[in-house]
């Protein structure tokens, strides 16, 4: 009956037999393996960009809104859908990309939004537009917003970003709520109408509000007067997100001559903010979108100013700080965005694999040779153990003849090896060995 040690030892020497074979086997069984687990991670782990993009806009038919349209159309060409929810303006969607049970991944959020709070999982994509404060009022020329003390002010809907400012900038000149001054917060469909019915005197706007079609509207109709900040340079040092804007005279119309005169106004940047999580690809190519969009010179831009890679109460993405040094990664350069996604999968895990194997295969001789030494060293241990056993005292007929079947079994064994030439002086010499082993048994028997 063949021992159990001896049928462990048989069939380890036959796995050994089998992947030690030979050095191109030994070089196969890394490769195929590295192979395996790269093919392994290229089905089950998905690191490409994601096909699906949502973004917050701002209300339907919102300046936002009509700009995440043409984002929309133009993503639609590289194969990236954009899905756009509608929102209440800058704080909506900066408190959805705040909130990570909102599926939201991207949105338009107005300089001075965040306030004093901090988020830490928002990055910016940089500056894409500025959104200028527009201030209209009625009666005679001021040149200071604390001549409009004691007036009554629309200031927007609480919650909105020009709530928010125009509550700012009224308290930096002493107007504040209770001193007279009535803050109306109504969202007026026609502020002109609303100024021209005299329902209010002052109205603050911006957004939609301030294109050039209805600024040059309601300097036309009414009399009604554009403010012009006088003191522009100070509000922008004392609200850092703000920016000092010139609005140069006849630039609405030239035949009108409006405005008469140059009027200086400030306004937020308006910034592209994104989730910590946005893939470095689709960031590359939202920047791609924002420079085809907003590149363009408009009424208060210069071509090619925007996007910008400007910072103000969130940090700017990494992804998009190399952008701006050096512009899209090779892949998304030289292939389209389906194509260069793809390769960018395969080779974010095949690179890796790679790297893995290169000094693998430098060890490939050497697991070789201790794989085929370790076939003929491991009989070593079968046979010093049969030796042991027959150099003790007293062994008895049937004990010899077990120990002398044994020796048999691991020569049966032995002889099945398949070995290099290279190795034969090792397979020879075991051979030899275990002969020894068999005499001195034989002869320490004859001996007694």
């Amino acid at each position: 009956m063949t021992s159990p040690k001896i049928l462990v030892l048989r069939a380890w020497s036959r796995l050994n037999g089998f992947f030690g074979r030979g050095l191109v086997v030994s070089i196969g069984s890394i490769v195929l393996a590295g192979l395996a687990v790269a093919l392994a991670a290229f089905l089950f782990l998905n690191t490409a960009a994601p096909r699906t993009l949502t973004i917050s806009a701002g209300p339907p038919a919102s300046s936002f809104h009509r700009t995440a349209e043409r984002y929309q159309k133009i993503l639609e060409r590289e194969g990236v859908t954009l899905k756009i929810l509608n929102s209440d303006g800058s704080n909506d969607n900066l408190r959805r990309l705040a909130d990570p049970k909102q599926a939201v991944d991207v949105g338009f959020v107005l300089g001075g939004a965040a306030g004093k709070n901090s988020y830490d999982n928002l990055y910016t994509l940089g500056a894409i537009n500025l959104q200028p404060l527009t201030v209209f009022y009625r009666g005679e020329r001021r040149s200071l917003l604390s001549g409009f003390k004691g007036l009554r002010i629309n200031i927007g809907p609480a919650g909105s970003g020009t709530h928010d400012l125009a509550l700012a900038m009224l308290k930096l000149n002493g107007i504040a709520p209770g001193d007279g001054t009535t803050l109306d917060e109504t969202d007026f469909e026609d502020p002109a109408k609303a100024l021209a019915e005299d329902r209010v005197d002052v109205v603050f706007l911006m957004g939609d509000s301030t294109d050039r079609t209805v600024i040059r509207k309601m300097m036309r109709d009414g009399g009604v007067r554009l403010f012009s900040f006088e003191q522009a340079d100070a509000y922008v040092r004392r609200i850092h997100t703000l920016n000092k804007l010139n609005l140069p005279r006849g630039s609405l119309d030239l035949g009108l001559d409006l405005p008469p005169e140059d009027i200086h106004l400030v306004g937020p940047t308006v910034q592209l903010v994104a989730r910590d999580s946005l893939h470095p690809a689709l960031s590359d190519l939202l920047l791609e979108t924002a420079r085809e969009i907003h590149g363009r010179p408009g009424l208060y831009r210069k071509a090619g100013e925007f996007p910008a890679a400007q910072e103000g109460e969130f940090h700017l993405s990494p992804e998009a700080a190399r952008y701006y040094a050096s512009g899209k990664t090779f892949l998304y350069r030289t292939f389209p965005f389906w194509l260069a996604t793809l390769i960018a999968r395969v080779l974010a895990f095949l690179v890796p694999i790679v790297l893995l194997l290169l000094p693998a295969l430098r060890f490939a001789p050497m697991i070789y040779r201790w794989r085929v030494e370790s076939r003929i060293y491991r009989w070593y241990q079968a046979l010093l153990e049969v030796e042991r056993q027959a150099q003790k005292d007293g062994i008895s007929p049937e004990r010899r003849q077990a120990l002398l079947h044994e020796i048999d079994q691991i020569e049966r064994a032995v002889n099945r090896i398949v070995v290099p030439a290279s190795f034969g002086d090792l397979f020879y010499g075991l051979r030899t060995h275990i002969g020894f082993v068999r005499r001195n048994l034989v002869e320490s028997h004859d001996g007694t």
